[in-house]
């Protein structure tokens, strides 16, 4: 079986992934979705539009709506990094987007060079197995590792959200199974989570604060015995940074050994969905934190 490496492989992101700043590497690459307002006009998230400037848009506008990137959006990628061996695209949910259905038809032009996962989440939860992706090529892989180890994500990773109001992702056809909840919240908050892939309640409580305080003590009780590099963390806000802030201090509170990888603004297309007041919490417990010989 075919070797890969951090010298022959790249890795493809879709931008729901929110990548912070800095934390992409030279073999990495994103592809974006798109925004459109009331003006029809077709916004590359990230490129033609800035989260701050979305924000601002939509609380002047309509709801906008997000689409996915084409074909030959992820062809144009998967061609420029046409000197590596083997490309990864990493990209979020099959059942919230068409994007892993767009990807899946770009890569049929390049053989068995690349292959398209499915995290079955987003935003940060993206990054976070593409981190883990990462660190096998750094140590040398193969695609029955990468294999165990997506699958192993499916089942262990943890992702939780919350929101001021369920009329976005309404709105955006993204409630999923949480479809009940719609309509029914004033000030009640619903922690919501993904299963297989869809948007699924969790709980409900009243009040942002218990909000805060529901996501930390499920976080704890699902990282029993993993307080240590290993498990590594990622949360993230819409217009929300101080709450951000307030969730990224229980955490390091919670699980002070744990590696706080990622704090990020979501983007627009998340934001469309989800609307101001998002906040998200992700983590996965991953033995391989270095660089180890295989």
């Amino acid at each position: 079986m075919a070797r890969l490496s951090a010298e022959s492989t790249a890795i493809v992101l879709d931008s729901t992934s929110d990548l912070p700043e800095g934390h992409g590497r030279p073999s990495w690459r994103v592809v974006p979705l798109y925004v459109r307002f009331g003006d029809g006009k077709a916004r590359r998230e990230y490129v033609d539009i800035s989260t701050a400037e979305f924000y601002r848009l939509l609380r002047e506008s309509d709801q906008p709506k997000s689409a996915q990137p084409s074909p030959a959006d992820f062809a144009a990628v998967f061609e420029e990094l046409s000197g590596y061996e083997r490309i990864l695209c990493v990209v979020l949910s099959a059942k919230l987007s068409g994007t892993f259905g767009s990807a899946e038809l770009a890569a049929k032009d390049f053989g068995d060079k690349v292959r398209v996962l499915d995290s079955k989440v987003t935003s940060g939860g993206t990054v976070i197995l593409a981190d883990a992706i990462q660190r096998r090529l750094d140590r040398g892989t193969d695609d029955d590792e990468i294999d165990a180890l997506v699958q192993r994500f499916h089942e262990e990773r943890g992702l939780l959200f919350t929101v001021d109001t369920l009329e976005f992702l309404v709105r955006g056809g993204r409630v999923g199974k949480a479809a009940g909840l719609a309509g029914q919240l004033l000030s009640v908050k619903p922690i919501l989570a993904f299963d297989d892939g869809e948007v699924a309640p969790l709980k409900r409580v009243r009040g942002r604060s218990k909000a805060l305080g529901e996501l930390e003590e499920i976080f704890r009780h699902s990282t029993e015995g993993q307080d240590d590099a290993n498990l590594h963390v990622g949360v993230g806000h819409a217009e929300a940074r101080e709450d951000c802030d307030e969730l990224a201090r229980r955490i390091r509170a919670t699980r002070p050994n744990s590696s706080l990888d990622i704090v990020t603004t979501l983007g627009p297309v998340i934001g469309t969905h989800g609307g101001p007041g998002t906040l998200g919490l992700f983590w996965f417990w991953d033995s391989l934190t270095r660089s180890q010989p295989r």
